[in-house]
């Protein structure tokens, strides 16, 4: 089918996976494993070209950042996944309760079948290869929507997945809204989006007319929270890392932060010194990364200027226009006690900019917190382990961690996903297998089976077994 006919062809490549999966539902393991070893070979001979393209849609991408938030990210994934498969794929055997003896019970982990993954801009490769990598995995086939954000990242997995493997297998599908709306009406035996919550809701109504199953892999407002008994200028070094790191385009990115009342200023400006030792001079710094479009950068400009309007302070590093050029460059900005009802404080921001408020304590912050939409991230700063997990216990997020931001997401055992409206469903390690799994539940009875003893008409057998039932 000629790419002249774009819509025809996602039918076409649809049809073509559902005929090969259903010509071989059970992909052999060693074949899943080397799926993955050519991912992971593929990826690693292939690394600057993914460089060059990534850096070519944002404008200006950190090649540093690319290294090992894209790259490395999913040769780790990959690598994962090979070797643990075996373990994860192997059928689970389950108890038999006495009144079901004898008889045998396990679970089968079999593939879905065709599966669907619609990939966002901010980390085009890494975003669209390790749910990849999960699917490969658990013996799935897979059709891939890149961002419209970043088409040459697009077009290099197109033409470099189209080298690994057959199009019946793994294709990468391109093209605007239009392609995304008809991509996720597609009757998948599994979709898995990752994105923003508004666009989320919308692929969980395509997804509902088929009754197809959805991973959401959403965002939102992810607190930073600081005890008082931890150093504002030592919480500032981490905090400025996750929230400039890919100037701030990070789905956990802390989004904003809630320090000790009367410490924001304190905090604020340690923020901003952090920042410029990391990023010096960001407007001509190729290891600050700019932002993936005009909209976006407009976006951004809006929400800082609204919250200067309503009496918020703004701090933003040293940065000259000028030697920005065109490379829609945002400087690293913090926001000082912002009204609750700006823009600021309603929305992601997905940008390098810091809301910074106070606290009257962790029962306030908390509070605080759980007054909103449940965060994909939370991050609580404190030298009390108790003290972190008691915030952990009073809250509900996605995932944590404790005196450092986003490192959870790396930790390959650890499901990554949200809860509530940052998201359904999650993936990485042996969770990301399972997403593309189903576990069939199975008992094997032997040819006689006591059960007949219990049929109709209901006799003494049948009380004593219901005595035996119930205990």
């Amino acid at each position: 089918m000629s790419d002249a006919d774009p819509m025809a062809r996602l039918n076409t490549v649809f049809a073509g996976q559902k005929a090969a999966f259903e010509a071989e539902r059970h992909r052999p393991i060693t074949e899943r494993k080397s799926d993955l070893k050519k991912l992971e070979a593929m990826v690693k001979a292939r690394a600057d070209d993914f460089a060059k393209a990534i850096d070519a849609d944002f404008g200006r991408r950190s090649k540093a950042e690319t290294a090992v938030a894209e790259a490395g990210f999913v040769i780790a994934t990959a690598k994962h996944a090979r070797k643990h498969l075996d373990l994860w794929a192997a059928a689970k055997r389950k108890p038999v309760p006495p009144t079901m003896a004898p008889g045998k019970a396990y679970v089968r982990r079999e593939p879905k079948g065709v599966a669907g993954i619609v990939s966002p801009w901010n980390y085009a490769m890494q975003l669209a290869l390790a749910p990849l990598a999960a699917a490969l995995a658990a013996g799935c086939r897979v059709m891939i929507k890149p961002s419209e954000f970043t088409p040459n990242t697009a077009e290099l997995l197109r033409e470099s997945l189209s080298k690994l493997y057959a199009e019946d297998h793994v294709a990468v599908i391109e093209g605007g809204p239009d392609m995304a709306k008809a991509f996720c009406s597609l009757p998948f035996d599994h979709l898995f989006y990752t994105g923003s919550t508004p666009v989320g809701r919308m692929v969980a109504q395509a997804a509902a007319a088929n009754l197809t199953p959805v991973t959401l892999e959403l965002g939102g407002k992810s607190p930073a929270v600081i005890a008082s008994d931890f150093s504002l200028d030592e919480a500032a070094k981490t905090i400025a890392w996750g929230k400039f790191f890919n100037a701030g385009q990070t789905c956990v990115a802390p989004d904003y932060a809630l320090a000790p009342k009367g410490g924001q200023q304190a905090f604020a400006q340690a923020v901003l010194r952090e920042a410029d030792a990391m990023w010096p001079d960001v407007a001509g710094n190729g290891d600050y990364t700019a932002i993936i479009s005009e909209k976006h950068h407009a976006r951004l400009t809006a929400l800082v200027d609204q919250a200067r309007a309503a009496g918020a302070q703004v701090m933003q590093a040293e940065f000259d226009a000028a030697k920005a050029g065109n490379t829609r460059v945002f400087p690293p900005t913090v926001v000082v006690d912002p009204p609750l009802d700006s823009a600021l404080m309603r929305e992601e921001i997905f940008g390098p900019v810091l809301p910074v408020l106070g606290h009257d304590g962790l029962k306030d912050a908390a509070r605080f917190v759980n007054e909103r939409d449940r965060p994909l991230a939370l991050y609580v700063y404190s030298k009390s382990k108790q003290t972190a997990r008691k915030f952990l216990a009073s809250t509900l997020s996605g995932g944590a961690a404790v005196n450092v931001p986003m490192l959870h997401l790396s930790v390959e055992d650890l499901p990554f996903g949200g809860v509530g409206a940052s998201g359904q469903g999650a993936y990485h390690g042996e969770t990301g297998f399972l997403t593309f799994t189903h576990e069939r539940a199975v008992f094997e009875a032997p040819v006689w089976h006591p059960s007949r003893l219990i049929f109709p008409p209901y006799g003494k057998m049948f009380e004593f077994f219901k005595k035996l039932q119930a205990g």
